[in-house]
């Protein structure tokens, strides 16, 4: 399980790094300026790998685009990180991205939550075109935490899960310890509701773990 730091601020990954983060995104959705000295930035302040991610509104980021503007935006960014986040509605690009040798996030961000066959299905659907399969969802009670956990459980990895939004928060928590590969954190602007910050997140499970 790695543990990801979703900045709003390249010059925060070095306070990432000193947290224990393994990973930094930079959500370029919610960032301004040119993406190139951003990772730049990011790279002289911490010596992690980079995740590249341009969320759409349809997601729950800040980026209104159609996909070759997404593309446009991103395609200058990739020789410098080590993995691209890559919505569905993106995956025209995939393979493009794919040649350059990164490693690609394949995800889907849904705000509800969505039965277990939907979520076989997306899985397959991602995992066509990503080397790690992201799938967020929004709970509407326990028996969705319930199921979310047995698909965590059941899929093939490597396999990212989680949950948006605050009333189901614990989630985040639980859903490494059942296969969730990645779990993503804040060092300062959380990027999602609910998230737990890189500290936070390293007590809980020195406190679930007993180490």
């Amino acid at each position: 399980m790695k543990i990801v730091a979703a900045l709003t601020d390249p010059a925060h990954a070095a306070r990432a790094q000193e947290q224990g983060a393994d990973i930094v995104e930079l959500r370029f959705d919610l960032m301004e300026g040119d993406p190139v000295t951003l990772v730049q930035t990011c790279k002289e302040a911490c010596s992690l790998p980079v995740i590249a991610t341009l969320r759409s509104a349809q997601e729950g980021g800040q980026f209104f685009g159609e996909a070759e503007e997404w593309f446009e935006r991103l395609r200058w960014v990739v020789p410098h990180v080590d993995y691209v986040d890559i919505e569905l509605r993106f995956a025209a690009y995939a393979h493009r991205i794919k040649d350059t040798g990164k490693m690609i996030i394949a995800s889907h961000h849904a705000d509800q939550m969505m039965l277990l066959p939907e979520l076989f299905m997306l899985e397959r659907d991602l995992r066509t075109f990503g080397d790690i399969v992201k799938i967020i969802v929004t709970p509407a009670n326990e028996e969705d935490i319930i199921e979310l956990i047995a698909f965590t459980r059941a899929i093939k990895k490597p396999l990212c899960t989680g949950v948006m939004g605050t009333q189901f928060r614990y989630a985040r928590a639980i859903l490494p310890l059942f296969g969730s590969q990645l779990i993503y954190c804040s060092t300062g602007t959380a990027t999602s509701a609910g998230q737990y910050s890189v500290e936070e997140f390293i007590r809980l499970m020195k406190l679930m773990k007993g180490n």
